[in-house]
Order: C-alpha cells, then structure tokens, then sequence
C-alpha cells in the first residue's frame, strides 16, 4: 500500500486517485492529512499539495480537486514527451511538469460537458467543442499514458513496490435499432416501404423486401446468427443493445411486443449479455426510461444492467441519474458520433462522478473508442477501417486498457455493400486478451 498526504481529501481526491492508482495501476492506496503519520510511515509514499513537506516523493496540486462546484477553469494544454499535458505546476522539486490528477477529473467527470458549449443538431455536446480535439488529444488515451509515466516515477523511488498487472481486454458492442429491415413491420409500413422502393426505383430492395416478406430469403438486418456463432467460437462479454421505444422520428424499429422480436431478444440473451439502446425521448425522460427497462425486464425475465444511450447522446448528469435511480450498473455511450477517439480521455472503466452533489455513484462507464458511425472515410474504405481498428488495439495494448468497438447489427448487412465488416469484426472477436 502507498500513502499520500494530502491537505484535505475531498470527495474529488479520494475519486481521482482510486482510478488513476487502483482502477489502471491496480495499486492500493490510503491517505492522511496528518504529517505525523506520513513521516512515519516506512513504506511506499507521497505527498500532493501547494509545498512538498520536505524532501519526499512530491507531486504538485493546482486548485481543482479542493474546489466545488463548477467554476471558470484555465486550460493551457502543451507537448510533454510523446504526448498532451495540461494544468501545468512550477515547483522545482515536482515529479511532474503538471497535475496529472486534476487533469485526469476534468476529463473523467466530463466537466467542460457541464459548461455552456454550443450543442449539435440532437442536443449532443460536439467533439468539435472538446479540449481533446481541438488540441488533437482525442485519439489517445491520454490519463492511462499518465498513469503509465506516474507508474514509473514511483518504481523508480521504490523499486520493491509490487504491481498487479492489469490485462488488455476486449468488449464488442452490437447497438441494435431495428433488428429487421422487412420482416414484421405490418402491412402499413411494409406497403409504404415497397412503394418508396418504386418511387426511387430501388428495384433490387423492393425485390429483396418482397422475397423476405414470402418468407422466401432472410431478413438482411438479421445478422445476429453470425454474432452468436462468434461468441460461441470464442466466449467474451459481447454487449448486445436493444431498442425498445415506441415508434416515432428517431426510433424506427418494430414493436416491443411482437412475439418474433422478443423470441429473438430470448434467443440472443442465452448467449450474450443483452441490454437496453436506450431511445432518444427517453435519455431525458425518467417515465419513459422507466417504461423500456420495464419492457426490457418483462422479456428477459432479469434486472436491466447494460444500457446505451440513442445517438450517443448524453445529457449530463441527468441522464445518468436516471440510470442510477433505475439501477442501471454499467453504460456503453461515452464517445463521440463520428470521431473516433476516448471522449473522457480514457480506456479503463470508471464510475461517473456527479460535479453537482459532489460524489462519487456506482454507475460505471465504458467508454468506446470506435463506432460505426465514425464518417464516411471510416465507413466506406475497408483499409481505412482495418488501419484505424488495428492502430487503435496498438494504442489501448500498450496501457493494458478495454477495447470496446460499437457496431449497429445493420452494418453487417448485405444492403450496407460494405462485406467486410463482419470479417474485421472476426479479427477483432478473435484477438487475444492479455
């Protein structure tokens, strides 16, 4: 166990260091404001305020972590070896040219999310607008590098100190927004497609939709075969999202109730982890959120555990309480539609931290790094596509952290004409975790 004298430790401190030290380092920790008791302390230790106590091991603090609330905060973000920095300190005798831990609870908490920003067309804070694009940190994940740098540092003044080793794993997402393209939409919206399909002369869809209608040919957006035979070559804690709101501009997929669509769910749930794709009314409605775990509960027979939010949309922090009112353990939504990249910096899992009580929930995020919606370069040049999965794994290898890639179950379609999508996400599926 390492100690760290700390001036007061504050809900933000106890936060911060727990995942920076236990969630990536795997390294216990305690803490003390008294100096007694760290000057005799004989093992492992240091200290992090405004002055070091002495000559210890002494990382510098700037004001965050004993703050409340929101406030007006300075970012300067600068080059610092390999990578981005920023709340940069001055003291001589600091181990680091900046506060890794405030940075990493800016970026965990998702603070610059709670300051007024320009929103996009759905309400969703951009990845334009974040200091992670716009100082091209985006594509890194940056508080695990930290973690990495900090890790040394503390070898290299206690080399006895033992480490458990953290393992690189993988967890694929399939979000599912309409489990079919044809099959059991109803005569209405079936004869309306069809004339759509004649109307603009999308005579090979019209084709499909009515061979599929007969029963004659397999529904294209059902490719949840393949994803079962996947997980049965391989076993891995594969998350699979259902939808489940009713049906308006945003939520196109059939009803909740159809007996077909719930024997699937059924069938899905034997061998994967099935949750819940949470709809656009509901990621700020609580009745409405409260009627699809209900619905998603009612066919699984089991507690709702796994969500995603619709559109990647996330409306802090209400969102996310409603999850942690409905005993929602774990969510899948934090990243950016369009950008791949770590939108809070990085790739370990971590409990939300709501900025307006001050604490820490029980909510875990996992935040990906890749979706399918990542713009039309990503989606349309299978080479572009392997490069960035591969270049990714590389970067999230390195620090031993989660790879978690988010596909819609349409894209491994045959009207998306982009077939080797379900070969990527074979070689993803069949990666060795470490």
């Amino acid at each position: 166990m390492v100690l760290i004298h700390v001036q007061k430790v504050t809900p933000r401190v106890s936060y911060t260091f727990k995942h920076i030290c236990r969630r990536i380092l795997k390294l216990d920790v305690d803490f003390t404001a008294k100096i007694e008791t760290f000057i005799a302390h004989d093992g492992p230790k240091f200290s992090y305020g405004k002055q070091p106590l002495g000559k210890e091991l002494y990382f510098q603090s700037v004001e965050l972590l004993f703050e409340h609330g929101l406030n007006d905060v300075d970012i300067h973000v600068q080059d610092w070896e390999e990578t981005k920095c920023f709340f940069q300190v001055q003291h001589e005798n600091a181990a680091l040219p900046f506060d890794i831990f405030a940075a990493t609870f800016y970026l965990l908490t998702r603070y610059e999310e709670y300051l007024p920003h320009v929103k996009d067309n759905l309400g969703r804070f951009p990845a334009t607008e974040s200091i992670a694009y716009i100082h091209d940190f985006l594509k890194d994940p940056v508080i695990d590098i930290w973690a990495y740098k900090f890790k040394k540092i503390l070898l290299e003044k206690y080399a006895n100190l033992e480490l458990e080793e953290k393992k690189f794993n993988i967890i694929p997402v399939v979000s599912v927004s309409q489990a079919f393209a044809y099959k059991n939409k109803g005569f209405l919206r079936s004869i309306g497609g069809g004339f759509r399909d004649l109307w603009g002369l999308k005579l090979d869809e019209l084709t499909d939709r009515i061979k599929v209608s007969l029963g004659l040919k397999k529904d294209p957006y059902d490719t949840f075969d393949f994803i079962i035979d996947l997980q049965k070559q391989k076993k891995r804690k594969a998350k699979v999202l259902f939808g489940l709101g009713d049906y308006s501009n945003y939520e196109k997929n059939i009803g909740f109730n159809h007996l077909k669509h719930r024997t699937l769910i059924k069938h899905i749930a034997d061998y994967l982890d099935v949750g819940l794709k949470v709809s656009y009314e509901a990621i700020s409605n609580l009745s409405i959120l409260t009627k699809e775990k209900e619905r998603s509960e009612n066919i699984l027979n089991r507690r709702l555990k796994y969500v995603i939010c619709g559109f990647f949309k996330i409306k802090l922090p209400e969102a996310y309480r409603n999850f942690i009112e409905l005993e929602v353990e774990e969510d899948y939504s934090m990243g950016y539609s369009g950008y791949p990249g770590f939108r809070a910096g990085t790739c370990t899992p971590f409990m939300f931290y709501d900025l307006d009580y001050e604490v820490q929930t029980p909510l875990v995020i996992y935040s990906f790094c890749l979706a399918n919606l990542g713009g039309e370069e990503f989606v349309k040049n299978e080479t572009f596509a392997r490069n960035e999965v591969v270049a990714y794994i590389e970067k999230i290898k390195k620090v031993k952290g989660c790879f978690i890639p988010v596909f819609g179950n349409t894209l491994f379609s045959d009207l998306q004409e982009q077939p080797y999508w379900k070969s990527i996400l074979e070689d993803i599926w069949n990666i060795d975790d470490e």
